[in-house]
């Protein structure tokens, strides 16, 4: 009989604790979405640019560094339940994040996406949010494939401070 091989496969996350162990309860009645724009620090928040319908926020727990979202400020659970203004608004803001995540990380490629209802994948279900993944040739490697985790480098806050100056940058140069 072949002894089975004993391993042990742990990559520390730290920073995950606070979304496993929340309260699933309250974070039905209170979203987070609605939460980032309450008045709090947008610095903090991970919050790179807010506009008059939408805001785009680095995710707080990233497939890759530099995952973005673009939010409407109206609380809906499906697209087609949003204005034309909010949506045109949307998309504007999603080809400056575009625009912003090339300047500052140079990715081969992008996934963007909806993920819509908790059966569509969504992890947050009642409130609508387009994501915007940089990829690059061979980010799937050995932990993400083998090990299936995923590995980001770089401090959000980090992110946010280098996306928030490309940002401003990417408005002057287009004035």
């Amino acid at each position: 009989m072949q002894e089975k091989e004993s391993r042990f496969d742990h990559l520390f996350a730290p920073w995950r604790i606070e979304y496993i162990t929340a309260d699933k309860a309250n974070q039905l009645s209170s979203c987070p979405f609605c939460l980032s724009f309450d008045g709090h620090d947008d610095k903090e928040r991970h919050i790179i640019k807010r506009c008059e319908y939408s805001f785009i926020i680095l995710n707080a727990y990233p497939y890759n560094n530099g995952h973005i979202m673009v939010i409407p400020y109206k609380h809906v659970n499906d697209f087609e339940l949003l204005p034309l203004p909010v949506l045109t608004e949307m998309m504007k803001n999603t080809i400056l994040a575009e625009r912003a995540l090339k300047k500052v990380y140079n990715p081969a490629g992008f996934n963007l996406g909806m993920n819509i209802g908790s059966a569509g994948g969504a992890g947050i279900s009642d409130h609508l949010h387009l994501h915007i993944l940089p990829r690059w040739s061979g980010d799937t490697n050995f932990m993400t494939s083998v090990g299936g985790v995923r590995v980001c480098p770089e401090d959000l806050s980090v992110s946010t401070d280098k996306l928030r100056q490309a940002i401003s940058e990417l408005e002057e140069e287009d004035d």
